[in-house]
């Protein structure tokens, strides 16, 4: 995972060098004002179109590169471009005005009036808006109030801004000679983004006929959803990886969620646990049996394959349990190699109890739960607590799964414990 990081990451930047050697075989040396802020614009233009392209292959859901980087991880990534990209955009416009106004000379308010009459660029204007929009919504303080529906149905006006962007860059004097490149790299994540969300999920729904069989509660606002279908083993889904289900019910059709499998693919079973969150997550506990559902994936990267030692600890809390219980009962190991630590508030919080104790027994692997409120004064996720509760903790490979602070918190505690960062291996979604 971490060299398919490194690769996705260099080609990133690779991208970036290449857009900026563009731009310098293009600049004509000028010292006047006007001269300088037109090179500035032509630069943080072209670096913005390139940063929307990118932004946009990183959530294109093309399947190696999530299974290689992990699909939170380019979450991450999109949601930091997107920061960059916005940013890009307004230096850009404000460049292009300056520029403008001087070479004019009128005020910046009649240049922007003047500058806005050009469709092109009006165009363009309007889809920095709506990334302003996207960006504004993104905030964290703003996106806690907003429903996922709401987040989710802004978030998509990026398309639009590309499109609106894209005839403006081509409509650029200085641009014309490497148009061609332009047009090929737009084509190309415009081919991924059509291929990868819509006739790869379209081609999966007519393949596998999903249904959903069964809704069984598992514990307060906790409920299993077993989904039938055919040719299940054509998916190749890996415990520990998730789908993005949309289940095809009023008030959940226009909605797909990731929610990981709680159990091994068996047969034309697939199966999911969920804990009523939000909205969505909410009406699944009403979901009849004889619902048809669509399913994409499988996505994400905390599989067996980025195990690297014949130790395993499995960390999950609250209904991160889900992956690390389908993880628990298939990863090999022998006896004693694997421990699973389970964080709940408490006993009636704690999931899939039967199904863990029976693999637990069957596989003379360890289990513990550690209860209690996360505002304990004794941490049980604690550097020293985790030390002596897992002994050769540093030897050991830890999959981590939980909501987004005891994450990070546990991640830190692991690493002051001694276990290697390249160890460690999580997945974490706030959405």
């Amino acid at each position: 995972m971490r060299d398919a990081a490194v690769r996705v990451r260099g080609g990133i930047l690779g991208g970036t060098g290449a857009v900026a050697l563009l731009w310098a075989v293009q600049v004509r040396p000028s010292a006047r004002p006007e001269a300088l802020f037109a090179t500035a614009a032509h630069l943080t233009g072209l670096l913005a179109g390139y940063g929307v392209l990118v932004v946009l292959f990183l959530m294109a859901r093309v399947p190696a590169v999530e299974h290689g980087v992990g699909a939170d991880r380019l979450a991450r990534w999109h949601a930091r471009g997107g920061r960059y990209v916005l940013l890009l955009c307004l230096g850009h416009g404000l460049f292009a005005l300056l520029g403008y106004a001087v070479h004019e000379r009128v005020d910046v308010v009649t240049a922007a009036r003047e500058l806005l009459g050009y469709p092109a660029l009006a165009a363009a204007a309007a889809g920095t808006a709506l990334l302003a929009a996207v960006g504004a919504t993104s905030a964290r303080a703003v996106r806690r109030r907003l429903s996922h529906e709401t987040w989710r149905g802004v978030h998509l006006l990026v398309h639009l801004a590309a499109a609106l962007g894209f005839g403006h860059q081509l409509a650029g004097p200085d641009l014309a000679p490497v148009a061609w490149f332009w047009a090929l790299a737009h084509t190309a994540v415009a081919v991924l983004l059509l291929w990868y969300r819509v006739v790869v999920p379209v081609r999966q729904a007519l393949r596998h006929a999903l249904r959903v069989a069964e809704v069984r509660a598992e514990g307060p606002g906790v409920v299993s959803v077993v989904v039938r279908g055919e040719h299940l083993a054509e998916l190749r889904a890996e415990p520990g990886q998730f789908l993005r289900w949309r289940f095809l019910q009023r008030r959940l059709w226009h909605t797909a969620l990731p929610f990981s499998l709680s159990a091994p693919v068996r047969g034309d079973t697939l199966r999911i646990t969920v804990k009523g969150l939000g909205g969505h997550s909410r009406r699944v506990r009403r979901l009849r049996p004889g619902t048809r559902v669509l399913a994409t994936g499988p996505f994400g990267a905390l599989t067996a394959a980025r195990r690297t030692r014949p130790r395993v600890l499995l960390i999950a809390g609250g209904v991160g349990i889900t992956p690390m219980r389908a993880l628990f009962e298939t990863l090999p190991g022998g006896p004693g190699d694997l421990t699973l630590l389970y964080r709940a508030k408490g006993a009636e919080h704690l999931v899939l109890r039967a199904e863990l104790e029976a693999i637990a027994a069957g596989r003379q692997a360890a289990l513990h739960y550690l209860l209690g409120p996360s505002d304990a004064a004794r941490d049980p996720l604690a550097p020293r607590a985790l030390a002596d509760l897992v002994p050769g903790l540093a030897e050991h490979d830890v999959y981590l799964c939980g909501p987004p602070g005891m994450t990070e918190s546990t991640r830190t505690a692991l690493l002051r414990a001694g276990v290697p960062a390249a160890s460690i291996h999580s997945e974490c979604f706030t959405a």
